[in-house]
């Protein structure tokens, strides 16, 4: 029988073929490495599947103007809507575990980190954010949400 014959090979393909996964074997075919198939099947799966990342902006704060602060807390609903925000926590009790115990926490939920930043800098919110800085004292932030499946 001739050795590069396609009996010859299919023979010599069926007689080691117990001992080779056939992804590996495929791969051979293909003439790519398991581990280059891998990676391009994962990075084409999260490609189409991906979904946005959310933002979130957190304000931990102390109300010292109960009164000042009413204008605020009026008004601040209208400014992040058009920009997609939500509240995710608005006030209540907060527990705190360990650290220093933070009197409030509000957390806005925005579908982008863009959308986040767009609202905080709109004239809108901009023009509120006096009434915050007099009337409370706070420690804002904005930090990326996590996709959901």
């Amino acid at each position: 029988m001739n050795p590069t014959s396609p009996e010859s090979l299919m023979h010599r393909f069926m007689r080691f073929s117990y001992k080779v996964r056939p992804a590996t074997v495929l791969c051979a075919m293909l003439s790519i490495t398991p581990a280059a198939s891998m990676a391009q099947a994962v990075t084409s799966s999260q490609a189409t599947t991906a979904a946005p990342v959310t933002a979130i902006y957190v304000s931990e704060f102390e109300v010292t103007d109960p009164e000042g602060i009413k204008p605020y807390s009026a008004g601040v609903d209208a400014t992040f809507a058009p920009f997609g925000g939500r509240y995710i926590v608005r006030g209540g009790t907060v527990a705190s575990l360990e650290g220093g115990a933070t009197k409030r926490v509000v957390m806005i939920q925005f579908p982008s980190m863009e959308q986040a930043r767009a609202w905080y800098d709109s004239p809108a919110y901009r023009a509120l954010r006096p009434i915050r800085h007099q009337s409370a004292t706070s420690k804002v932030f904005i930090v990326n949400g996590v996709t959901q499946p």
